[in-house]
């Protein structure tokens, strides 16, 4: 008999004699006082480090380097994107106090470095996070406050090497590929639409390990450069595929089953997709790459664009294991945006058919998006995973660590609620007297979790859980956020009598 939420009786059995009561009535209330729980330790935890820091005497040589080539200067170095230089000391210096009020920001639009999980709630284990802790926030404000001095020159940390012009944060490209060029005239209106397609060079199938678009263009840096990433760039998305195609450039019929993939969103300000070892993205030989919905959106002056994907492979000869798919959790025909109104909620749900391990959380929203937090609801247990806030010049992908990304049984609920504000105080809205619906220019709504998911089969969901339990001890908490099974070990088959296990 499998029950309402398709667990075998067995295993619901064993998940009644683990929670009891517990399960029916106490696990949302303990999830929130855990929670406040956890944001009084987390404020009592900044306090402190602050204090102690207040003592401390902060130099840029000591201190503020080695913050600034952990989880800036990929950015903040000559051709890259950022509008200024923190490679050295003279670099910094005059930026002291910028840096002190964008670092205090945390995880609110304009923050940096670019990265808005919100350090009190959810997961707090990412892949390739850039964001400081309370104590080098505390240092970074200690150094501005005090003069920015230089400090001893025998401690600055030995220089970064970095690759000449522009890098790739994911590495270099095995294959770098062009779109089309356009020219998007200034002070123009937002554009839709579809290119034709770019053949790869691909004379055998390859199995993708990362890929990363960069945005090319003609915009100049430095201080007469816009001052945004949004601004600056002019390709606001692009959903895009690859398969092959017949010789006018249509895709062949037989692309659906064979070799058609679709990749991740391009959006502005998006980090690189760097993919599970085990679950490699397909490159058919052949295949062209799809431009199935551009929306490019104009500045102050004329710019001509172009993309850049660079692709890294696996090695010849490599299967992936797994599979990792887009889920789209989304909500367009509900949006409702009232004028004049801030912390409005926004709702959309999604229902596991089979069980899933979570692997990345991507917000999109709009002008007047603030944050989005993402649930899984299994039975009465709530969990939230992640809140993030959202700077819509950053889009940004978080990619759990393996250890702690979401393991999830089928007939799980995923709950995204998306926070808007649209009045005066939110600087990206042209008129908050509006009412505000669904749209795709910029100004308008969407509300979606780009992220992947990666489906598991039965089996493999119960060897997931297993590495989780090894991996936690056997000291692990009675509620394992992320993994609500996880707890609950099936029991063992019984032995026939030939000695058999059934």
């Amino acid at each position: 008999m499998v029950p309402k939420f398709g667990i075998p009786k067995e295993i619901a059995m064993a998940i009644g004699k683990h929670f009891g009561l517990f399960l029916l009535a106490g696990t949302v209330m303990v999830g929130a006082a855990s929670f406040n729980a956890a944001s009084v330790s987390a404020e009592q935890s900044t306090s402190a480090q602050s204090a102690a820091v207040d003592k401390q005497e902060v130099t840029f040589t000591k201190d503020i380097a080695p913050i600034l080539q952990r989880s800036c200067q990929n950015c903040h170095r000559p051709g890259q994107v950022a509008p200024m230089s923190l490679l050295t000391y003279e670099d910094a210096r005059p930026w002291a106090r910028s840096m002190k009020a964008r670092t205090a920001i945390r995880d609110k639009a304009g923050a940096m470095p670019p990265w808005y999980i919100e350090k009190n709630i959810g997961i707090q284990h990412y892949k390739n996070d850039p964001s400081l802790s309370d104590e080098e926030v505390a240092k970074i404000a200690r150094w501005a406050d005090t003069g920015a001095p230089r400090g001893n020159p025998a401690d600055m940390p030995k220089p970064l090497v970095f690759p000449s012009g522009a890098s790739w944060h994911a590495g270099e490209p095995d294959l770098i590929v062009e779109s089309p060029e356009v020219l998007v005239k200034a002070n123009t209106p937002d554009w839709w639409g579809e290119f034709p397609p770019t053949r790869l060079p691909t004379a055998e199938d390859r199995y993708v390990k990362s890929v990363e678009i960069r945005e090319v263009n003609n915009v100049a840096g430095g201080d007469a450069a816009r001052q945004t990433v949004g601004q600056r760039y002019v390709w606001h998305h692009l959903i895009w595929a690859t398969a092959p195609v017949d010789e006018q450039g249509e895709p062949l019929e037989a692309s659906v089953t064979d070799g058609a993939v679709g990749w991740p969103v391009h959006e502005v300000g998006r980090n690189a997709d760097i993919f599970d070892d085990d679950a490699g993205r397909l490159l058919k030989a052949g295949s062209s790459i799809i431009y199935q919905s551009a929306h490019l959106h104009a500045g102050g002056q004329d710019v001509k664009s172009k993309l850049l994907f660079g692709f890294k492979f696996h090695p010849v000869g490599y299967k992936p294991k797994k599979r990792t798919t887009l889920h789209n959790l989304a909500n367009a025909l509900d949006i409702d945006i009232k004028p004049n109104e801030a912390n409005q909620q926004l709702h959309a749900y999604e229902v596991l058919q089979q069980p899933a391990k979570v692997v990345t959380f991507e917000p999109h929203l709009h002008a007047p998006g603030q944050r989005m937090c993402l649930e899984a609801i299994w039975g009465f247990n709530i969990q939230t995973l992640t809140c993030a806030g959202y700077d819509h010049n950053w889009v940004r992908q978080y990619e759990y660590h393996d250890d702690y990304a979401p393991i999830l049984p089928r007939g799980t609920i995923l709950h995204i609620i998306g926070y808007m504000d649209n009045t005066p105080n939110n600087k990206n809205i042209p008129d908050p007297r509006n009412w505000q619906g669904s749209g795709n220019r910029s100004i308008a709504n969407m509300f979606i979790d780009l992220g992947q998911i990666m489906p598991l089969s039965d089996q493999e969901f119960q060897d997931e859980m297993a590495r989780r339990r090894e991996r936690l001890g056997p000291n692990r908490p009675d509620v394992i956020l992320g993994c609500p099974l996880c707890n609950v070990i099936p029991p063992m088959a019984k032995p026939t009598a030939a000695g058999q296990q059934q």
